[in-house]
């Protein structure tokens, strides 16, 4: 099962590096990791998506807490949250077929963030089921790049 971690750590140097090193030590594959400031500079929060079952996601967070920079850690899988993926997509697009591609781009309220010769990028935002879609739906075109976020997550309400 994949489990969602929001871990919030001090802004410094080498946090990454060290909570990386712990899950490639335990031998556990992160599926998606993002990382970025928190309204306060000095303190950052990342979104961790980790498989496995309870058992290692409880050995996983114990070693965390044992790092210094750690400051909070939330197992946010079973919460009520709000998340969400950007992608980016570049398709293949000559001229007979970019109407088409539009029209997919249009009913998953994406957008077409650069137009060249042969091809369009493609911008999308959304849960993972929605990048998924978009992703299949534009794959018989001819997806010459693609570059996902990973997941983003907060919970929802005032906690």
């Amino acid at each position: 099962m994949k489990h969602t971690l929001s871990v919030v750590v001090e802004n410094q140097p080498g946090v990454l590096t060290r909570v990386a090193t712990l899950f490639r030590r335990r031998g556990y594959n992160i599926d998606s990791l993002t990382v970025g400031r928190t309204e306060n500079p000095n303190i950052s929060r990342m979104t961790i998506v980790v498989d496995g079952d309870d058992v290692i996601i409880e050995q996983v967070t114990k070693q965390l807490h044992k790092l210094v920079e750690i400051l909070k850690i939330y197992d946010i899988t079973e919460e009520p949250t709000v998340d969400r993926e950007l992608a980016l997509v570049k398709v293949r697009a000559d001229s007979q077929i970019r109407g088409e591609i539009m029209q997919i781009v249009e009913v998953f309220r994406a957008r077409i963030v650069d137009i060249g010769r042969n091809s369009l990028i493609i911008e999308a935002t959304g849960d993972e089921n929605k990048i998924n879609a978009i992703e299949d739906s534009l794959r018989p075109f001819g997806i010459l790049e693609l570059v996902r976020t990973g997941k983003v997550a907060m919970l929802r309400g005032a906690k």
